[in-house]
C-alpha cells in the first residue's frame, strides 16, 4: 500500500500543445493517503481514465510526476508500481476454473503453492465464491465474472493501489447495489489504497470516502460525499452530483446582496471580497421549501419519482425545483418559495464566493 501524490500533472495527446485547451489534463497536484479509498468522478470525456493510466504507468504524463510513498515512479512500469487494476470488463480465462483464475496473477509471480491457496481461500470467501472455485470460468453469470476479475486484482498481498476503472457499467442494475457493498466490505477488510473510476455518482459516493470530481481535465473540488452534497465548491459539482441537482439561478448583486428577479435572497454568510464574475445562486430543491409568502411561482410540472416529490416552478423564466413530501400543489397553480439561508450560496464563474458561519468566525 503507498500514499500517492501527484505534483504539476499535465498531459496532452497532441505532440506541442500550446495553450490550456490543448491539454486533456490541466494542472492537477493531490496526495491520497495510504489506505484509503478514493473515487475518481466526472462526465466522459473530462480526464478520469487517462488520470488513472498515468498513475497505473499505462500513460507518460507530458509534465508533472507521480509519487509513491514520496518516490517519484514517473518512469516506471505497471509491474515496477506494484500495482492491480480492474477494469469495465471482466478479465479472466474462461477455460481455467475459478480457483485457477485468482491463482493466475500469484503463479505467475513464483509464489510458493501454500501461499497461493491460502490467499484463494481468503479472497473467495471475502468474495462469497467458495463454492464456485472448482467451476469453470466461462459457466459464470456476468456479475460473478466480475467478482473473480475484483478478486484477481485483490489477491496479491502488499500491491501499492488496486485500481478500479468503471467495472460495473456492464452489470446489470438490480446487481450493481450488492457488487458496491461487497467493494466497500472488502476495502475494509484489506485496508488497501484503492481508486475507483467512474461517471456514476452513486458509484462513487457509496464507495469513497473522498471524491475527485472532475471536470474539462480539471479537478473542481475534492471532498467527502457528505462536503460535496452539502456544500458544492462549483456549480459543476452542485448540479452534478443529486438528482436533481443543485438549482443554479442566474442572479444580481448589488452592495454585497443577492437579488433574484428582484427579490434580495438571504445568504448562507457574506460575498467574498473583490469576486467577480458571472453571478449565480445555488440551492438544493432539497433545501427550497413550500410556504404563504417568498418567492411567487408557478407550478410547471409535478413529477414522483418515488422517493420524493419533484415541483418544477417557474419564477418568470427561471426554473427552480423542490423536493416535497406532502401539500402537493397542482401544476399551473400559483404557490411561494422559500430558500433555506444557510444552503444558500452564491457562485461567481461557477466558483462558490459565499462564507459559511465558520468561515465567517
Amino acid at each position: 500500500m503507498a500514499k500517492i501524490s501527484l505534483s504539476k500533472l499535465r498531459h496532452s495527446y497532441l505532440p506541442n500543445p500550446q495553450g490550456r485547451e490543448d491539454y486533456a489534463l490541466k494542472e492537477i497536484d493531490l496526495d491520497w493517503e495510504d489506505g484509503g479509498a478514493y473515487a475518481l468522478l466526472g462526465p466522459s470525456g473530462c480526464g478520469k481514465t487517462t488520470l488513472l493510466n498515468i498513475i497505473s504507468g499505462l500513460l507518460t504524463p507530458s509534465e508533472g510526476r507521480v509519487l509513491f510513498d514520496d518516490v517519484d515512479v514517473t518512469g516506471l512500469s505497471p509491474v515496477e508500481r506494484n500495482i492491480a487494476q480492474v477494469f469495465q470488463f471482466p478479465v479472466i480465462y474462461d477455460t481455467m476454473s475459478v480457483f485457477n483464475n485468482l491463482a493466475f496473477p500469484l503463479r505467475n509471480r513464483q509464489v510458493d503453492e501454500e501461499t497461493v491457496k491460502r490467499r484463494v481461500h481468503e479472497i473467495a470467501e471475502m468474495l462469497e465464491v467458495t463454492d464456485m472455485l472448482q467451476v469453470r470460468a466461462s459457466g459464470l453469470s456476468p456479475d460473478n465474472k466480475q467478482k473473480i476479475s475484483m478478486g484477481r486484482g485483490l489477491v496479491r498481498e502488499n500491491v501499492n493501489v488496486v485500481m478500479f476503472d468503471e467495472p460495473l457499467t456492464v452489470i446489470d442494475p438490480h446487481l450493481k447495489w450488492k457488487l458496491r457493498s461487497k467493494l466497500k466490505e472488502l476495502h475494509q477488510k484489506i485496508q488497501a489504497t484503492m481508486i475507483y473510476v467512474t461517471h456514476d455518482q452513486t458509484e462513487a459516493l457509496t464507495f469513497a470516502d473522498q471524491v475527485v470530481v472532475m471536470q474539462d481535465g480539471d479537478v473542481v473540488q475534492i471532498g467527502s460525499p457528505v462536503e460535496l452534497f452539502e456544500r458544492p465548491a462549483h456549480t459543476f459539482v452542485g448540479h452534478f452530483i443529486g438528482s436533481p441537482g443543485m438549482n443554479v439561478l442566474p442572479c444580481e448583486i448589488r452592495e454585497g446582496a443577492a437579488f433574484l428577479n428582484g427579490n434580495r435572497i438571504q445568504l448562507e454568510g457574506p460575498i467574498r471580497v473583490g469576486a467577480k464574475g458571472i453571478s449565480q445562486i445555488g440551492i438544493r430543491p432539497e433545501f427550497v421549501t413550500l410556504g404563504n409568502s417568498g418567492l411567487k411561482v408557478k407550478v410547471r410540472k409535478v413529477v414522483d419519482v418515488g422517493r420524493h416529490i419533484v415541483v418544477e416552478a417557474m419564477l418568470g423564466d427561471t426554473k427552480i425545483n423542490a423536493i416535497v413530501s406532502d401539500d402537493i400543489p397542482q401544476p399551473g397553480s400559483d404557490i411561494y418559495l422559500n430558500f433555506l439561508p444557510d444552503q444558500t450560496r452564491v457562485y461567481f464563474d461557477g466558483r462558490i464566493a459565499t462564507q459559511n458561519a465558520e468561515q465567517s468566525l
